[in-house]
């Protein structure tokens, strides 16, 4: 497990904040975080971006499918900077990816403004996801998720308050 942490606190009460050193060069990361393609490999659900460009204003839309009763989230992109920044809104919350340079690779950041009661949650699944664009195999299954879950709880809920449960596929 890669510990996510609490960060400044955003506009939502609370920020969780995952980093992740991939092998590959920025510019390579960046095709990951804005590819329709490479994004179904490794973001939990599909993205649909308005015109298929990344630019400031641009509608984002987020569909799920039906092990999250078809769900669809709305967004808009809030910065661009290739391949350095990329900033949008998912649903309620604020996703910051920071991309950087760092010993032939790159230092990715992302830092997830949430509602204070969905830290632990989403902590298990952008962990899960970042393990997924870094080529690895999440934990698998309801005890994987449980497990992260309550460690992540333990750790937020001093400062946060209580967690919301599990989302229903891990329960």
């Amino acid at each position: 497990m890669s510990d996510a942490t609490l960060t400044t606190p955003g506009p939502q009460g609370a920020a969780v904040r995952l980093e992740r050193l991939l092998p590959d060069p920025p510019q390579t990361v960046w095709q990951a975080l804005t590819d329709h393609e490479q994004l179904k490999a490794w973001f939990p659900c599909e993205v649909i971006v308005d015109g298929g460009l990344w630019k400031v204003g641009t509608s984002i839309t987020f569909p799920f499918g039906p092990e999250a009763d078809n769900v669809t989230l709305s967004g808009e992109v809030l910065e661009v900077r290739e391949p350095e920044l990329l900033v949008f809104t998912w649903g309620d919350e604020t996703l910051r990816f920071e991309l950087t340079p760092q010993d032939g690779g790159t230092r990715l950041v992302l830092v997830d403004e949430l509602r204070p009661g969905i830290a632990a949650r989403n902590a298990v699944g952008w962990e899960n996801c970042l393990d997924r664009l870094a080529g690895k195999t999440p934990a698998e299954g309801k005890d994987a998720w449980r497990s992260a879950f309550e460690h992540y709880t333990a750790a937020f809920e001093p400062e946060l308050g209580p967690q919301e449960g599990l989302p229903a596929s891990a329960q």
